[in-house]
């Protein structure tokens, strides 16, 4: 494991299906979680550095903040996870040479579980313009002031005839919680997340 880069973030989502989300973003990752209990789980990442933990509560489930990326510093790079994202099965939307957030980017999407937009892009050089493609519904998105970053409406795919599940945990989940006690909610600085 390399040495962590400090400051780094911290991301915590509510989730509706934990078993689902850990195969998610153990794939998309590509590393197991640090740590799983009952009802959550947690990523610690190098690159890009970065603490993300999921607490399962389907009620809080909320995945129109926007949306999650990093950006990467070489083609290659972003190629190879593009390449991981296709063999696992994770349905990259990719967007290569667009102009978006008026930079030239290559890019692209998955959606985790719950629809968690996440965006893995390199930038190349600034750009003048917003690619015309996605302008307008970056316009309808937010009236007519124009809004950046919004991965473009998914089409409605064919039906395929064998459809892809999600697999169970090749793992079992911890229960930290001793006998006859009741777990503590995870609450800010209260040391779970």
């Amino acid at each position: 494991m390399e040495t962590a880069v400090f400051p780094r973030m911290h991301v915590s989502l509510y989730v509706s299906d934990l078993t689902a989300t850990v195969n998610f973003y153990t794939a998309f990752f590509g590393q197991p979680a640090a740590k799983i209990r009952r009802g959550y789980a947690k990523y610690v990442l190098d690159k890009p550095s970065l603490i993300i933990s999921f607490v399962e509560n389907p009620d809080r489930v909320a995945s129109n903040f926007g949306h999650l990326g990093f950006q990467v510093e070489t083609v290659q790079e972003m190629e190879q996870r593009l390449e991981v994202a296709r063999k696992t099965g994770l349905l990259p939307r990719e967007e290569m040479g667009t102009s978006c957030c008026y930079a030239k980017q290559d890019k692209f999407w998955v959606n985790d579980p719950d629809g968690v937009e996440w965006e893995v892009y390199y930038f190349h050089e600034d750009a003048e313009f917003n690619d015309p493609r996605y302008q307008h519904e970056y316009d309808q998105a937010n009236g007519s002031n124009g809004q950046c970053c919004i991965a473009p409406a998914a089409k409605a795919a064919p039906v395929a005839e064998e459809v892809p599940t999600t697999a169970p945990m090749a793992f079992t989940l911890v229960d930290a919680t001793p006998a006859n006690t009741t777990a503590a909610a995870c609450t800010p600085g209260g040391g779970c997340c």
